[in-house]
C-alpha cells in the first residue's frame, strides 16, 4: 500500500524493518529494547480498545504525557482508529490544559500519570464532553482505565477486520491532528493537519538525511511539538532508526553515554549549553590546553571551509586528523561516541555556534518550519548546506519572499487551519501561500536566511528598524550572558534585560573582591554592572550605532516555562516578559 497516512507509514516500518530495537526505553534502571512487532501488537489492541469505548472515527483524542514509548502507542492506537490526536504539552499548568481540552472537544485523554492525571482530574468536573481517562499507569482509580485495561478491552474484540483493512479506511486528507501552538503572542490556535501534511513532510525529509537502520536516536524534545513529532519520531520510524528516550532533559548527558545515539533533534538552547560547557571547561584549563584547543578549533574551521567549498588540501586534512585525536574526539565521546550530526529547529542558531560544532566533527544541520507547515520548510543537508541559513526548501515545498520581507510558504505540508477560527485562518493564508510571520532573505542559490520575527522587529522613536534575534544570539554566545531579550520599541535607543550566567558571575565577583550573601545581590553590583557592559560593548563592535544596547537591567532569575516566560520549546514570550518587566524597563528609560 502507498504511504500517505501515518498509520500507513507505521505499517510499512513494522513490515520493512521489523528489528529487535525499534525502540529503547529505561527499565529498572537500564535501556531495554522492544520490538516493531511489540509495539505492533500493542497498537493494534489499544486501537481495538478506543473502539470498544465507543470512540470513532473524527473523535478528538488528547495525549498528554512527557517523551515515552506509550505516547507512540497511543498516538499510533488514536490515528489508526481514525481520530484524531490532540498532543498537550505536559509542562502547561491545569487552566491550559483544560482551555485545549474544551476547545478541541476532546472526548478522551490519555495521562501518563502523576502530575498528569492530577491535572485532569482536577478540571474534569468542568469538562463533560470529556468520557474517559486512560493512563499510563498500573493502577488507576475510579473513573479512570489503564493503558493495559485498554488493550485488554482491545483483544476480546473477535469480529474486527486485520489493522490493515481498518486503517485502509483512513484517507490522506483526513485530519491527523490539532496542534495547540505554544502562545507566544496571545491565546493559544488548534493547528489542523492531515495525514498527508505530516506524511508529505516525513517523505521529503526522510530522503535528505542520511540515516537508516544502522542509526539510533535519543528523543528527549517534547513528542507534543511538531518538531520532535515529525522529526524525531515519524522520519526516524520510516527510516528504520531505533529510538531511544531520554528519562529526562536533565539526563540527557548521562542517556548520551548510555544511548551512544548517532543522530539527534534539538533546539539551539542545547547547543548553547554544550557550547558553553566546553568553553568553561577550556577556561578552567592550562595554558597549554587552552592554546591546543584554539588551535584545534582554527584547524577545525578551516577544514570545514575547504570541504563545504570542495577544495580541501592535503595538508589541511593531516592537520585536521591530529586536532580530531587530540581534542574533538574527547568532545564526542562525551555525546556516546557515536554521533554524526545533529538537527536544529525551532529557534535561530547563532552561527559561531554551528561553525564551532561542525569544526570538531559533530554538524549542525539547521532548519526551518512552523507548527503550520508540519513543520518543516527548508533543511541544510551535507548536499546543500550554508552557514549562516536554514536551508533550502525541502522538495515539494516553495518559497517566496513578500515585498514586506516575510517569508511565505506552501505546498502539502501546509495546514488546513485553525481549528473553530476561520478569520484568523483567512488572516494567515492568501492565495494557497502561507504567511509565517518570519522575516528574512533568499540568496542567488536558494539558501534561506532568516532575520527576525515579523512582529518581534524594533521600530525606534528614531525610525530604525532593528531585528533583535541576532543581537540576543550573539550575546547568549558570552560566558557571563545566559539568556537576552532585546527591548525599545518606539523608544530613543534599545536596551535588554540580561539574565547572567551566576556560575562565572561568581567567579568574578570572587576575583574582584566583591561580598555579597546571595548570588542574586550581584545584579545590583557596579562592578558587576561594568563588567557586563564591557562585555556586550567588546561583541557589538560591528553593530550598527542603533543597534547598540546602551542600557540594560540584570535579572535575579532565569526565564522559565513554570512561570509562562519561556514557550515548552524554551522560545522566549516577548509579551510576557516585557509586561512583567515593565517597571524595570520604564526605570531604563526615565533615567
Amino acid at each position: 500500500m502507498a504511504v500517505d497516512t501515518i498509520p500507513g507509514l507505521f505499517l510499512h516500518a513494522v513490515k520493512t524493518y521489523d528489528t529487535p530495537a525499534a525502540f529503547q526505553h529505561k527499565k529498572d534502571g537500564r535501556y531495554v529494547s522492544v520490538s516493531h512487532r511489540e509495539v505492533f501488537d500493542a497498537v493494534d489492541k489499544a486501537c481495538l480498545g478506543l473502539t470498544a469505548l465507543g470512540l470513532a472515527k473524527g473523535d478528538r483524542i488528547a495525549l498528554l504525557s512527557e517523551n515515552r514509548l506509550e505516547w507512540v502507542i497511543a498516538d499510533q492506537a488514536i490515528l489508526a482508529g481514525g481520530c484524531i490526536n490532540v498532543p498537550i504539552y505536559p509542562t502547561l499548568p491545569g487552566n491550559q490544559v483544560e482551555y485545549i481540552l474544551r476547545d478541541s472537544e476532546s472526548r478522551a485523554v490519555f495521562v501518563s500519570g502523576g502530575e498528569q492525571r492530577q491535572k485532569i482530574e482536577a478540571i474534569r468536573s468542568k469538562l463533560p464532553g470529556l468520557q474517559h481517562v486512560i493512563t499510563f499507569e498500573s493502577s488507576a482509580g475510579d473513573g479512570i482505565i489503564t493503558l493495559d485495561a485498554l488493550k485488554e478491552k482491545g483483544s476480546q474484540v473477535t469480529d474486527a477486520p486485520p489493522y490493515d483493512e481498518r486503517i485502509a479506511t483512513i484517507g490522506k486528507y483526513d485530519w491527523a491532528s490539532i496542534i495547540y501552538t505554544s502562545g507566544t503572542t496571545g491565546e493559544p490556535k488548534g493547528a489542523i493537519l492531515n495525514h498527508w501534511n505530516f506524511v508529505s513532510n516525513v517523505l521529503s525529509c526522510g530522503s535528505s538525511l542520511e540515516i537508516g537502520p544502522g542509526d539510533a536516536c535519543l528523543s528527549f524534545l517534547p513528542l507534543s511539538h511538531v518538531f520532535e513529532r515529525t522529526g524525531g519520531y515519524y522520519v526516524m520510524l520510516y527510516r528504520g532508526v531505533s529510538i531511544a528516550y531520554a528519562e529526562s532533559i536533565d539526563a540527557v548527558p548521562q542517556n548520551l553515554l548510555e544511548v551512544s545515539p548517532t543522530v539527534m533533534v534539538s533546539v539551539p538552547r542545547l547547543y548553547e549549553k554544550m557550547y558553553g560547557r566546553i568553553l568553561d571547561a577550556v577556561s578552567a584549563g592550562s595554558v597549554i590546553k587552552k592554546s591546543l584547543f584554539f588551535w584545534a578549533v582554527g584547524v577545525g574551521k578551516t577544514y570545514v571551509r575547504e570541504l563545504l567549498e570542495k577544495r580541501l588540501k592535503k595538508s589541511t586534512k593531516v592537520k585536521y586528523g591530529l586536532a580530531y585525536k587530540l581534542v574533538f574526539s574527547k568532545l564526542k565521546a562525551k555525546t556516546g561516541g557515536k554521533l554524526r550530526f545533529f538537527v536544529s529547529g525551532g529557534a535561530p542558531l547563532a552561527r559561531e555556534i554551528a561553525e564551532f560544532f561542525y569544526a570538531a566533527g559533530l554538524p549542525i544541520l539547521e532548519g526551518y518550519g512552523l507548527t503550520e507547515t508540519s513543520p518543516v520548510i527548508t533543511l541544510n543537508t551535507f548536499e546543500h548546506f550554508k552557514f549562516g541559513t536554514v536551508g533550502k526548501a525541502i522538495d515539494g515545498v516553495d518559497v517566496r519572499i513578500a515585498d514586506d520581507g516575510e517569508i511565505l510558504a506552501r505546498g502539502p505540508n501546509i495546514m488546513l487551519g485553525y481549528y473553530k477560527k476561520p478569520d484568523l485562518t483567512d488572516e494567515i493564508m492568501d492565495g494557497g501561500w502561507f504567511h509565517t510571520g518570519d522575516i528574512g532573505y533568499l540568496d542567488d542559490k536558494g539558501f534561506l536566511t532568516i532575520t527576525d520575527r515579523k512582529k518581534d522587529i524594533i521600530v525606534t522613536a528614531g525610525g530604525k528598524n532593528i531585528a533583535p534575534q541576532p543581537i540576543e544570539n550573539l550575546f547568549k554566545t558570552n560566558k557571563y550572558i545566559v539568556q537576552a531579550v532585546i527591548v525599545g520599541n518606539r523608544r530613543k535607543f534599545i536596551s535588554a534585560l540580561i539574565v547572567p550566567n551566576f556560575d562565572h558571575l561568581t567567579t568574578f565577583a570572587r576575583a574582584a573582591g566583591i561580598s555579597y550573601n546571595e548570588e542574586a545581590d550581584l545584579v545590583n553590583e557596579p562592578k558587576v554592572i561594568e563588567k557586563i557592559q564591557s562585555e556586550i560593548d567588546a561583541m557589538s563592535t560591528h553593530l550598527a550605532g542603533f543597534e547598540q544596547v546602551k542600557k540594560f537591567v540584570l535579572l535575579a532569575k532565569d526565564f522559565t516555562i513554570e512561570a509562562d516566560e519561556l514557550t515548552p520549546t524554551l522560545k522566549v514570550k516577548r509579551r510576557t516578559i516585557e509586561t512583567k518587566y515593565k517597571e524595570q524597563i520604564d526605570a531604563i528609560y526615565a533615567s
